[in-house]
């Protein structure tokens, strides 16, 4: 099977074509060896920072924006997303705090600061 993917590691944006045959990726188009990685990871196990908001509960009508510290696999997105839509917090809220613990492998951060 042939992919091609364009490169986001860097600002260049490499067109790559990657080649699958018996889980082995041959990779073409990549002018560094991060490209080349980033095809292969994302033929073999692609992975996505999942970002979304949370609701302050002690806030009227108030969210914070929250994100994954690593990505996740892409198969587990709405599985995340499920846990996300089910979470709240109290303000205070500071960027960097921690939402959700261990989901897949990671944490859900705040990424705003909610004064009280």
């Amino acid at each position: 099977m042939i992919k091609n993917i364009t490169c986001i590691i860097c600002p260049k944006g490499c067109s790559l074509t990657a080649e699958i045959n018996e889980g082995i990726v041959c990779v073409n188009g990549n002018t560094c060896e991060r490209g080349k990685q980033y095809a292969t990871d994302e033929c073999l196990n692609p992975t996505r920072t999942v970002t979304s908001m949370v609701r302050v509960s002690n806030k009227c009508n108030c969210m914070v924006s929250v994100k994954t510290v690593k990505p996740i696999p892409k198969g587990k997105i709405f599985e995340t997303m499920e846990l996300i839509r089910g979470a709240e917090v109290c303000a205070p809220v500071s960027i960097g705090d921690v939402i959700l613990e261990d989901v897949f492998g990671t944490q859900v951060i705040a990424t705003k600061n909610i004064d009280r």
